[in-house]
């Protein structure tokens, strides 16, 4: 019996022998595999050594003659040789081929992962960019007119302690309350001779478009309001512009604040204006001097909402923080602080006319009615699946209209606590403001379009889509002889007859 190498499976000129496995190998080629493999045995992977090795002693063995290439017998077997020599090297390299499509595939999908994440932290990165290019101090270029707008800041610092709700202020709230009230019930459902019809609000047209009325490096106004022929609005580019709409001229430009100014308050006698912001400060703004009179520190997050009490004296603020202040607007005292959702922030506030009540939306859609006197939460309204971005109380005191994050604008009976009306719009419609006209005839919604309904029927009147961007807020004029709104787009539009100029 020949012995057999158990790596070549040819005789070996040298035999030994593995006592671990009890194998035979060529010497040359067991030594070189322990030397590459670290003194492992090729069949069981045990232990082995070149001095372990055992050498067997044959006689020499003479090695066959290979057969003749010459022969057909060796032409064949050479062939078949060859044959399975480019089959397996076939096998092989279509192995290899599989492995290398996989790693390339594998590859690939790296990539692109690896570019998705460069696009969103470039991104992330331009946005952060942006964010702090607001932050730094920046004169705001407007048009110049006759008479140029003054720019001023000045910030008088206040304490933020809460002093608390006199006797004195409550008779006050009530007496105002009470003239209010006598006053709503002598108008009662009298509609005002010289009102708008809804035939002439679906003729209106853009009569007057101003663009020049914030920066344009920071485009944007966020919130406006109105009283008289004096129109306020704050913009991104953290300013508060007084406008005249007589002399279709900028009166002044208030500056202050350090961030992007969210809510602007129009004083109905006064020159005043109120101003909220997200640096979380309150702003009393006198126009004739055109400065600061005080800065009402009453929250800690930016300011969602305010609100002008009826006696003119006092002001309503919400806030991300979650709270809802009262303050005085005379001496800059914070007069109560209460805290209006454990779980959720607040989005909006609003005083009921005769400014007994009022209610504030919160992030999570619920809409709450408070007793201002009592500082206590009287009622709630659930029915929005959104964030309530806007609140409007009708001017007869019954009604409160709630616009929401889920596209939608609900109508609730204040008299019967429940919800009447929900006009629903398309899917990813925005509502940014809503207003009643004071007779209560009409309610106005701004955001993706201007939209005019009829308080009767709440069929809608009529859809005004000028605006090049969200529309950001919405005012109707004495007997809703026109409209103002404002929008993103950096533009203060007024709709009215064909024939107004």
């Amino acid at each position: 019996m020949a012995l057999v190498c158990s790596i070549s499976n040819e005789v070996p000129e040298i035999p030994v022998i593995s006592p671990i496995s009890g194998s035979i190998f060529e010497r040359r080629l067991i030594e070189k595999f322990i030397q590459d493999n670290g003194n492992k045995d090729p069949v069981n992977g045990g232990d082995l050594t070149k001095e372990m090795l055992i050498e067997v002693k044959t006689p020499p063995f003479v090695k066959a003659k290979p057969p003749s290439s010459t022969s057909i017998p060796g032409l064949l077997k050479s062939l078949q040789d060859e044959w399975d020599a480019v089959m397996l090297h076939s096998f092989t390299m279509r192995q290899q081929l599989q492995t290398a499509r996989q790693e390339l595939s594998h590859a690939m999908y790296q990539h692109d992962a690896a570019c998705r994440v460069i696009a969103r932290l470039t991104k992330e990165v331009s946005s952060a960019r942006e964010a702090m290019a607001t932050l730094k101090p920046k004169q705001a270029p407007f048009p110049t007119s006759a008479a140029t707008p003054t720019i001023v800041e000045q910030a008088p610092e206040l304490d933020s302690q809460v002093v608390g709700v006199s006797a004195e202020v409550l008779e006050k709230l009530h007496d105002t309350a009470t003239v209010l009230t006598a006053e709503r019930k002598r108008k009662g459902k009298i509609v005002p001779e010289n009102l708008t019809s809804p035939d002439q609000i679906k003729a209106f047209t853009v009569t007057a478009s101003h663009a020049g009325l914030h920066s344009a490096s920071l485009p944007g106004i966020l919130c406006m309001d109105m009283q008289g022929s004096t129109i306020i609005t704050g913009g991104t580019d953290k300013t508060v512009t007084v406008f005249n709409i007589d002399t279709k001229e900028i009166v002044g430009v208030l500056k202050g604040h350090t961030k992007k100014v969210m809510n602007v308050v129009c004083h109905p006698v006064d020159n005043v204006v109120i101003s909220g912001s997200v640096d979380s400060t309150i702003r009393i703004w006198n126009i004739s001097t055109l400065d600061t009179s005080h800065i009402l520190r009453a929250h800690d997050d930016p300011i969602t909402g305010l609100s002008l009490h009826a006696t003119g004296d006092y002001i309503l603020s919400s806030s991300m923080d979650r709270y809802w202040a009262f303050s005085d607007i005379r001496t800059g005292s914070i007069l109560a602080k209460v805290i209006g959702d454990e779980d959720s922030a607040l989005t909006s506030a609003k005083f009921h006319p005769d400014g007994l009540i009022f209610a504030t939306g919160t992030l999570g859609s619920t809409v709450k009615v408070w007793d201002l006197k009592q500082q206590d939460n009287v009622a709630n309204f659930s029915g929005h699946t959104g964030p309530v971005t806007s609140i409007a109380f009708s001017e007869n005191g019954y009604y409160l209209a709630t616009a929401g994050a889920d596209s939608m604008v609900k109508l609730w009976d204040l008299r019967k606590l429940k919800n009447f009306k929900t006009i629903e719009f398309g899917t990813d419609f925005t509502i940014s403001d809503l207003d009643f006209d004071q007779s209560g005839s009409y309610l106005a919604l701004n955001g993706n379009d201007l939209r005019v309904y009829n308080t009767k029927t709440w069929n809608e009147i009529a859809v005004f889509s000028d605006h090049t961007n969200l529309g950001t807020g919405v005012r109707f004029g004495p007997n809703a002889a026109y409209i103002a709104s404002t929008s993103m787009d950096r533009t203060l539009k007024f709709y009215g007859p064909t024939s107004d100029k």
